[in-house]
């Protein structure tokens, strides 16, 4: 089953940048991920507009691989410099649909 990492990201101190893009490509796809969409292009459509510089859209194979990736020792020095130089969330959801598991929400025909 597919599962997606979606990292909200509000850069503070772009010194990480440089670094963290040349080196966690690589580890994301060492870990079997792959990028869907990395956009600093958010237009807020509903709601309160976040306070985001970029969201990038990874999918992995599984939520085993995504807690790989998140703590392989080599990924450490990159994460720490992001949370350091950013507001970040990172949300891990999988590809299940809840359609026709709720009443009001039924299974598509």
């Amino acid at each position: 089953m597919s599962v997606y990492l979606i990292a909200d990201i509000k850069v503070t101190d772009d010194q990480w940048v440089p670094a963290y893009a040349a080196s966690v490509h690589e580890l994301v796809h060492e870990h079997g991920g792959k990028y869907l969409a990395r956009s600093a292009n958010v237009k807020t459509l509903e709601g309160k507009p976040l306070d985001t510089t970029f969201i990038a859209l990874l999918e992995f194979p599984s939520a085993d691989a995504v807690k790989a990736f998140a703590t392989d020792s080599r990924y450490a020095p990159f994460a720490a410099a992001r949370q350091h130089g950013s507001e970040s969330r990172f949300q891990l959801i999988d590809d299940t649909d809840v359609a026709g598991t709720i009443s009001y929400l039924p299974k598509a025909q």
